[in-house]
Protein backbone atom coordinates (compact mmCIF):
# COMPACT_ATOMS: atom_id res chain seq x y z
CA UNK A 1 0.00 0.00 0.00
CA UNK A 2 2.78 2.58 0.56
CA UNK A 3 4.26 1.33 -2.50
CA UNK A 4 1.12 2.52 -4.41
CA UNK A 5 0.67 5.72 -2.07
CA UNK A 6 4.49 6.66 -3.40
CA UNK A 7 3.12 6.32 -6.80
CA UNK A 8 0.08 8.60 -6.41
CA UNK A 9 2.20 11.26 -4.97
CA UNK A 10 5.04 10.90 -7.62
CA UNK A 11 2.52 11.22 -10.56
CA UNK A 12 1.12 14.40 -8.63
CA UNK A 13 4.46 15.62 -8.40
CA UNK A 14 5.01 14.91 -12.18
CA UNK A 15 1.81 16.11 -13.36
CA UNK A 16 2.39 19.20 -11.74
CA UNK A 17 5.73 20.11 -13.34
CA UNK A 18 7.95 17.69 -11.67
CA UNK A 19 10.47 14.76 -13.05
CA UNK A 20 8.64 12.06 -14.09
CA UNK A 21 11.15 9.55 -13.12
CA UNK A 22 10.35 8.42 -10.16
CA UNK A 23 6.82 7.75 -11.34
CA UNK A 24 8.18 5.75 -14.12
CA UNK A 25 10.40 3.45 -12.07
CA UNK A 26 7.86 2.92 -9.46
CA UNK A 27 5.19 2.17 -12.43
CA UNK A 28 7.85 -0.48 -13.38
CA UNK A 29 8.24 -1.81 -10.22
CA UNK A 30 4.30 -1.97 -9.11
CA UNK A 31 3.06 -3.46 -12.16
CA UNK A 32 0.82 -0.56 -12.88
CA UNK A 33 -1.43 -1.26 -15.66
CA UNK A 34 -4.51 0.76 -15.21
CA UNK A 35 -5.26 3.87 -13.03
CA UNK A 36 -8.77 4.97 -11.86
CA UNK A 37 -8.72 9.19 -12.31
CA UNK A 38 -10.87 10.28 -9.73
CA UNK A 39 -11.91 14.46 -8.54
CA UNK A 40 -11.37 13.80 -4.98
CA UNK A 41 -10.69 11.80 -2.12
CA UNK A 42 -14.19 11.09 -1.30
CA UNK A 43 -14.45 9.79 -4.30
CA UNK A 44 -11.45 7.29 -4.06
CA UNK A 45 -12.88 6.33 -0.91
CA UNK A 46 -16.10 5.06 -2.36
CA UNK A 47 -14.40 3.21 -5.10
CA UNK A 48 -11.94 2.07 -2.15
CA UNK A 49 -14.85 0.63 -0.21
CA UNK A 50 -16.85 -0.91 -3.09
CA UNK A 51 -13.40 -2.97 -3.87
CA UNK A 52 -12.82 -3.82 -0.66
CA UNK A 53 -16.52 -5.39 -0.04
CA UNK A 54 -16.12 -7.29 -3.36
CA UNK A 55 -12.78 -8.98 -2.18
CA UNK A 56 -10.89 -6.98 -4.36
CA UNK A 57 -6.80 -5.60 -3.26
CA UNK A 58 -6.70 -3.26 -6.37
CA UNK A 59 -3.14 -2.27 -5.93
CA UNK A 60 -2.42 -5.72 -6.23
CA UNK A 61 -3.82 -5.90 -8.99
CA UNK A 62 -1.79 -3.33 -10.73
CA UNK A 63 -4.84 -0.80 -10.41
CA UNK A 64 -3.75 2.71 -8.81
CA UNK A 65 -6.92 4.64 -7.77
CA UNK A 66 -6.21 8.74 -8.30
CA UNK A 67 -7.44 11.51 -6.69
CA UNK A 68 -6.05 13.92 -9.18
CA UNK A 69 -7.44 17.02 -6.50
CA UNK A 70 -10.08 18.68 -8.83
CA UNK A 71 -11.62 17.79 -12.35
CA UNK A 72 -9.51 20.63 -13.69
CA UNK A 73 -6.74 18.67 -13.46
CA UNK A 74 -7.68 16.00 -15.58
CA UNK A 75 -6.02 17.23 -18.47
CA UNK A 76 -2.26 16.92 -16.30
CA UNK A 77 -2.84 13.86 -15.24
CA UNK A 78 -3.81 12.26 -18.62
CA UNK A 79 -0.52 13.80 -20.31
CA UNK A 80 1.73 11.96 -17.91
CA UNK A 81 -0.38 9.10 -17.46
CA UNK A 82 -1.60 8.48 -20.94
CA UNK A 83 -0.06 8.15 -24.03
CA UNK A 84 2.58 10.69 -23.91
CA UNK A 85 3.93 9.96 -20.28
CA UNK A 86 3.64 6.26 -19.13
CA UNK A 87 0.59 4.53 -21.43
CA UNK A 88 -1.48 3.53 -19.26
CA UNK A 89 -4.79 2.03 -19.35
CA UNK A 90 -7.11 5.31 -17.66
CA UNK A 91 -10.48 4.95 -16.62
CA UNK A 92 -12.54 6.77 -14.01
CA UNK A 93 -15.67 8.60 -12.90
CA UNK A 94 -16.61 12.23 -14.14
CA UNK A 95 -19.69 14.22 -13.34
CA UNK A 96 -22.14 15.18 -16.36
CA UNK A 97 -21.20 18.68 -16.21
CA UNK A 98 -17.53 18.08 -16.46
CA UNK A 99 -17.88 15.24 -19.26
CA UNK A 100 -17.30 17.61 -22.09
CA UNK A 101 -13.80 18.96 -19.73
CA UNK A 102 -13.08 15.93 -19.65
CA UNK A 103 -13.59 14.56 -23.35
CA UNK A 104 -11.38 17.77 -24.71
CA UNK A 105 -8.55 17.04 -22.17
CA UNK A 106 -8.09 13.37 -22.50
CA UNK A 107 -8.16 14.19 -26.72
CA UNK A 108 -5.43 16.57 -26.15
CA UNK A 109 -3.54 13.73 -24.04
CA UNK A 110 -4.35 11.32 -27.02
CA UNK A 111 -6.07 9.36 -24.59
CA UNK A 112 -9.30 10.00 -25.97
CA UNK A 113 -10.11 6.11 -25.79
CA UNK A 114 -10.24 6.35 -22.14
CA UNK A 115 -13.56 4.62 -20.96
CA UNK A 116 -15.27 7.52 -18.28
CA UNK A 117 -18.42 6.80 -16.55
CA UNK A 118 -20.89 9.73 -15.83
CA UNK A 119 -22.56 10.23 -12.53
CA UNK A 120 -25.36 12.73 -13.18
CA UNK A 121 -24.71 15.53 -10.36
CA UNK A 122 -21.56 13.74 -8.54
CA UNK A 123 -21.07 10.66 -6.62
CA UNK A 124 -22.54 11.50 -3.49
CA UNK A 125 -25.42 12.38 -5.51
CA UNK A 126 -25.67 9.23 -6.97
CA UNK A 127 -25.36 7.50 -3.53
CA UNK A 128 -27.88 9.61 -1.73
CA UNK A 129 -30.07 8.17 -4.35
CA UNK A 130 -29.50 4.84 -4.60
CA UNK A 131 -29.71 4.95 -0.34
CA UNK A 132 -32.70 6.39 -0.07
CA UNK A 133 -33.30 10.37 1.89
CA UNK A 134 -34.81 8.29 5.25
CA UNK A 135 -31.55 5.12 5.40
CA UNK A 136 -28.60 8.22 4.66
CA UNK A 137 -29.68 10.23 7.69
CA UNK A 138 -29.70 6.72 9.47
CA UNK A 139 -26.39 6.73 8.60
CA UNK A 140 -25.61 10.41 9.97
CA UNK A 141 -27.25 9.81 13.11
CA UNK A 142 -25.34 6.47 13.54
CA UNK A 143 -22.09 8.40 12.92
CA UNK A 144 -22.95 10.95 15.40
CA UNK A 145 -23.83 13.71 12.84
CA UNK A 146 -27.31 14.37 13.45
CA UNK A 147 -26.75 17.12 15.97
CA UNK A 148 -24.96 18.82 12.74
CA UNK A 149 -27.37 17.72 10.60
CA UNK A 150 -30.33 19.94 12.30
CA UNK A 151 -27.71 22.93 13.22
CA UNK A 152 -27.62 22.46 8.94
CA UNK A 153 -31.04 22.35 7.98
CA UNK A 154 -32.31 25.00 9.73
CA UNK A 155 -30.51 27.87 8.05
CA UNK A 156 -32.94 29.47 5.88
CA UNK A 157 -30.12 28.86 2.89
CA UNK A 158 -31.41 25.32 2.66
CA UNK A 159 -35.27 25.36 2.71
CA UNK A 160 -35.97 25.65 -0.79
CA UNK A 161 -33.73 22.40 -1.57
CA UNK A 162 -35.06 19.18 -1.60
CA UNK A 163 -33.92 16.83 0.92
CA UNK A 164 -31.40 15.08 -1.27
CA UNK A 165 -29.99 18.09 -2.25
CA UNK A 166 -29.75 19.43 1.92
CA UNK A 167 -27.72 15.77 2.05
CA UNK A 168 -25.55 16.55 -0.50
CA UNK A 169 -24.31 19.83 0.76
CA UNK A 170 -24.41 18.74 4.16
CA UNK A 171 -21.54 16.10 3.48
CA UNK A 172 -19.54 19.04 2.07
CA UNK A 173 -19.91 21.22 4.82
CA UNK A 174 -16.77 19.84 7.20
CA UNK A 175 -13.62 19.30 6.14
CA UNK A 176 -13.39 15.10 5.27
CA UNK A 177 -16.77 14.61 6.02
CA UNK A 178 -17.01 13.77 2.27
CA UNK A 179 -14.26 11.53 2.59
CA UNK A 180 -15.93 9.60 5.29
CA UNK A 181 -19.56 9.21 3.85
CA UNK A 182 -17.85 8.08 1.06
CA UNK A 183 -16.53 5.42 2.59
CA UNK A 184 -19.88 4.91 4.48
CA UNK A 185 -22.40 5.30 2.77
CA UNK A 186 -20.66 2.25 0.22
CA UNK A 187 -20.55 -0.09 2.92
CA UNK A 188 -24.27 0.67 3.46
CA UNK A 189 -25.43 -0.43 0.16
CA UNK A 190 -27.42 -3.47 -0.81
CA UNK A 191 -25.33 -4.89 -3.88
CA UNK A 192 -28.48 -3.94 -6.08
CA UNK A 193 -28.39 -0.82 -5.74
CA UNK A 194 -24.80 0.23 -6.42
CA UNK A 195 -25.26 3.03 -8.93
CA UNK A 196 -24.33 2.34 -11.99
CA UNK A 197 -21.26 4.75 -12.72
CA UNK A 198 -19.56 3.07 -9.69
CA UNK A 199 -20.68 -0.67 -10.61
CA UNK A 200 -19.48 -0.31 -14.13
CA UNK A 201 -16.20 1.25 -13.28
CA UNK A 202 -15.25 -1.32 -10.67
CA UNK A 203 -16.31 -4.64 -13.48
CA UNK A 204 -14.18 -2.90 -16.40
CA UNK A 205 -11.12 -3.03 -13.62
Amino acid sequence: MADMDSFRDAVTAWAAGGPGGPARELAARLDVRTVVLLEGLSDAAAVGALAAGRGRDLAAEGVCVMPMGGAMNVGHFARVLGPPGLDLRLTGLCDERERGFYARGLERAGAGRAEFFVCAADLEDELIRALGVTRVEELVRAQGDLRPLRTFLSQPAQRDRTPQQQLRRFLGTKKGRKIHYGRVLVEALRPECVPAPLEDLLARL
